[in-house]
């Protein structure tokens, strides 16, 4: 399908969703969201895209929701809203559900909605000029997007109330100290910096990635015994995949392993 808000392309195994609405900061409507997740599911499905890398156009990452579309939907709103978050949150669950890593390039600012897809995804490598902030009870609203999942595990209670009731401002070095983010570049360097990481992972092991991945998001909320099991299960099926077969191979014979995702 054509894509009006964002741009999407695949290449060298990569996977790039840009967020295309500058004039409006890359805002977050139904319409961004409904794109979204057809692009997270055309990632999740080709074979092709080994990881993906999430980034904006322009000087914002994304603002968050569209607060002026929220503002025309008059008495519909909480319709629209129901609409809006479960559409992004489908999203968000199919990036971390993939196998194939996902990196937020993160190219200015992320507030709202836009820091909570910022959370999500497996690495994320700021602009040294990014901003931080969630901002929604600043305007009378609440935290989506997985904010409320993701951001106490990355920064531990405390600190995820005084983000969430507070709404301070983080600078990308203060992000990288809280653990919100991988690493800081020059600005100009946040997209060559995350194409060239999500090249390098596009060149492994993609299943055992998507087991790595799930097994994680699991390990936050299940029992030991629990996590155990599954960890029995996803080695051994991975040790009978060709790519587990081609990494135990290529480490007995000293040579670098040749994965092919499978």
């Amino acid at each position: 399908m054509p894509y009006e808000s964002l741009r999407f392309e695949v290449k060298d195994g990569v996977g790039l969703i840009c967020l295309n609405r500058p004039e409006d900061n890359n805002a977050l409507t139904l319409e961004m969201a409904r794109e979204l997740l057809d692009a997270a599911w055309r990632c999740d499905e080709d074979p092709r895209v080994r990881s993906v890398v999430l980034t904006g156009t322009g000087k914002m990452f994304c603002a968050g929701g569209d607060l002026r579309a929220f503002a025309a939907q008059g008495e519909n709103v909480s319709l629209y809203l129901k609409q809006v978050t479960q559409v992004f949150h489908a999203a968000l669950s199919r990036f971390n559900w993939m196998d194939a890593p996902v990196i937020g390039a993160i190219n200015g600012t992320a507030a709202g909605g836009g820091f909570s897809l910022a959370l999500a995804a497996d690495i994320a490598i700021a602009a040294e000029s990014a901003k931080f902030t969630l901002a929604y009870t600043r305007v009378g609203l609440v935290p989506d997007g997985g904010s409320t999942y993701f951001l106490a595990r990355l920064v531990g209670l405390r600190r995820a109330k005084e983000m969430a009731l507070l709404n301070p401002v983080l600078s990308a070095p203060q992000a990288l100290e809280w653990g919100l983010i991988n690493q800081v570049v020059p600005d100009d360097q946040v997209l060559p910096a995350a194409l060239d990481l999500a090249q390098k992972l596009a060149q492994g092991p993609t299943r055992a990635f998507g087991k790595t991945k799930r097994l994680i998001l699991a390990g936050a909320t299940e029992s030991l015994e629990s996590q155990l099991e599954r960890e029995s299960r996803a080695i051994a099926a991975l040790a009978g995949s060709a790519d587990g077969q081609e990494g135990i191979a290529a480490f007995l014979e000293k040579r670098s392993p040749r994965f092919t995702g499978r």
